[in-house]
């Protein structure tokens, strides 16, 4: 009997281990990776369950006869569309924009977004041609069950009883969204995983998976220890480089929106306070944290304690409270944007109670707002020229930055009279709801300028030439400026910045960088390989936040690009840099002149731009100068 009981133990010693080697080595499993999810949510609760061990479907072939030909792709970007005058505004820059499909080396996945922008393009012009005719039920025809929501929740806990589940989120992600999560790690191993997946990538099959956040309680191959992992997942290029917390090189540690990747109190916890059971689950945790001995450690989740979670998106990152203390902060990798979120998937060892979806992207009701008539944007004529013209990068779901935008810094003299005009330039995106909600926005405000390319963050560069040549073709301006849509811009200083300077000609001003070198880690947002920049620094440059170029130089890259000379380099703001160079080589006496008020990171009080300030900040902003309290942030970043 002994022999039998000793022989069973064995065995089953043996198949736990056999199973915790598989969840270490395949966490996700590939049947998770492959099993595809319908596209079209419509009508479907938000919360619904997923069969882990299900097989993955079948996909049918794509037949050579369904592959459109990329001339036709564009041609269907740029026909005659049944549209209004009012809305022809929104297009000025995209009908210069034709042979953009011409100038793709350099810059990733620019034929795909522009193939991508195709399709979604005929979509939203469906929409328009449905609502002219009174057919139309989208948020373009006012129906409001198809409008991004500002939250989605599941609260009743006795439902949760799988622990294998999807969150769908409708238009995405954006800077301050924030995914809750209130769960108990339980099952034999404890282990469990959030995952942000998104849209496709161009020409990969599978989702990408934007953040992996992997909790592993009784350690995995490499410690023995709990451990957080965090990382990306792309068809192309697999997984990512490792984040691990505890980290096994925490001096090699960087930080992301001024947190530390991993907060150093984590660690294996205090063993005989973490098996007692006379402490409760907070005041354990407060124990460990609160005592003064450096030699203290505790790990947020434990097998059998109830958490609350948050991943909060930030400018540079995503970053985990748990249970209201910072543990890890995970920095934005290339190509994997907030904004390409559909999904968020929670799997493993872990009873849920609840989850709770904040902050989501979602546009302002244009019939509830008392002030819109101050909001709309001043017509423009080529015939009256422009001191200086505001190009902003933006993002399509990114709506409470362009409201924040309009109510604050756009509300200048100069730019309520004309002398300064402000537009936002966006590019398409994947999803029907968000464009339809972005061409409400454009032919509401009047300040939107569409790109003809789904909204990647490689082919900003784009935008910098969309910028050009709106202030030089579009409208005669004397400056053109770029900025981003979380800056906040002193205009009146930026003014009488360039009219301290009095260079007409050959002028780029901002913050200049007259010696940086590019990125060569392959994780990073700012990742240059040596084939797309083979030198070792770049010629001067100015951060992107805000800079300023004369009337010259922005026709010049206009030229440039006409002629097909000029490079496409997918960080813009070292493009510009680069461009100016090159005409600098060809004779242009070029000025550079660089502001240390411009902050390329946060705020500081003096600013003439204030970077990374999210729509409050931005009102807070605004009311001082309105105040008399003068330029003085409203609290550090």
């Amino acid at each position: 009997m002994k022999k039998w009981y000793g022989g069973v133990l064995v065995a089953s010693l043996f198949m736990l281990l056999v199973l915790r080697y598989a969840m270490i080595k395949d966490p996700i499993g590939r049947s998770y990776l492959t099993t595809p999810f319908p596209s079209n949510t419509s009508g479907i609760n938000p919360l619904e369950w997923l069969n882990a061990f299900a097989p993955p479907a079948v996909q049918n072939p794509v037949s050579s006869s369904q592959v459109i030909p990329t001339k036709t792709i564009v041609f269907s970007l740029f026909a005659q569309r049944n549209i209004s005058n009012d809305e022809q505004q929104s297009l000025q820059t995209w009908n210069h924009l034709k042979h953009l499909i011409n100038h793709t080396q350099g810059l990733p996945n620019a034929v795909e977004a522009i193939k991508e922008a195709g399709g979604v393009w005929n979509n939203l012009m469906a929409s328009v041609e449905e609502e002219k005719l009174g057919t139309n039920k989208s948020s373009l025809g006012g129906g409001k069950e198809k409008q991004c929501p500002y939250f989605l929740s599941k609260m009743n806990g006795t439902e949760l009883n799988n622990s294998d589940y999807k969150l769908q989120v409708p238009c995405g992600l954006t800077q301050g969204s924030s995914i809750t999560v209130i769960g108990i790690p339980n099952g034999i191993l404890g282990n469990f995983r959030f995952d942000f997946t998104g849209e496709p990538l161009p020409g990969e099959p599978e989702p990408p998976i934007i953040l992996h956040y992997n909790v592993r309680l009784h350690g995995d191959k490499l410690t023995e220890d709990p451990v957080i992992v965090q990382n990306t997942w792309t068809a192309a290029h697999d997984w990512g480089e490792e984040e691990r917390c505890p980290s096994p090189s925490p001096e090699n540690e960087k930080k992301v929106d001024e947190l530390d990747q991993c907060n150093k109190i984590v660690g294996k916890g205090d063993v005989h306070l973490a098996m007692t059971g006379k402490f409760s689950n907070a005041s354990r945790r407060s124990s460990m944290v609160q005592d003064g001995s450096k030699s203290r450690k505790y790990f947020p989740f434990k097998q059998g304690y109830p958490f609350v979670a948050t991943l909060r998106v930030g400018s540079e990152g995503i970053q985990m409270t748990v249970d209201g203390k910072h543990i890890t902060s995970f920095s934005q990798r290339e190509a994997l944007e907030p904004w390409l979120v559909s999904e968020v998937k929670i799997a493993g060892d872990l009873k849920l109670v609840s989850v709770l979806a904040s902050g989501l992207p979602t546009s302002e009701d244009s019939e509830h707002i008392i002030d819109l008539d101050i909001l709309k944007s001043p017509l423009l004529s080529k015939q009256k020229p422009l001191d200086l013209f505001v190009g902003v990068f933006s993002t399509a779901n990114n709506f409470k930055h362009r409201m924040a935008v309009r109510r604050t810094w756009m509300q200048y003299p100069a730019v309520r009279s004309g002398a300064v005009a402000v537009r936002f330039f966006v590019g398409l995106h994947k999803n029907k709801i968000v464009n339809e909600e972005l061409w409400n926005e454009a032919r509401t405000y009047g300040d939107i300028q569409l790109m003809p390319f789904v909204d990647y963050y490689s082919l900003i560069t784009w935008k910098t030439l969309g910028i050009c040549i709106f202030g030089t073709e579009v409208v005669s301006a004397k400056f053109v400026m770029k900025t981003d849509d979380d800056a906040f811009v002193r205009v009146d200083e930026v003014l009488a910045s360039l009219n301290r300077i009095n260079a007409p000609r050959g002028l780029l001003y901002g913050l200049i960088n007259s010696d940086s070198r590019p990125h060569r880690n392959t994780d990073s947002k700012w990742f240059i390989s040596p084939e797309e920049w083979p030198e070792d620094t770049y010629p001067p440059w100015a951060h992107g936040p805000g800079y300023v170029v004369t009337r010259d130089i922005a026709k010049a890259v206009v030229k440039m690009n006409k002629k097909g000379r000029l490079k496409m380099f997918k960080l813009e703001d070292v493009a510009m840099g680069i461009w100016i160079a090159d005409m600098k080589k060809e004779g242009l006496k070029v000025r550079y002149e660089s502001d240390d008020r411009i902050y390329n990171e946060g705020c500081k009080d003096g600013y003439v731009v204030a970077h990374y300030q999210g729509p409050r900040e931005m009102l807070c902003l605004w009311q001082k100068l309105q105040e008399g309290k003068g330029a003085t942030c409203c609290g550090e970043r």
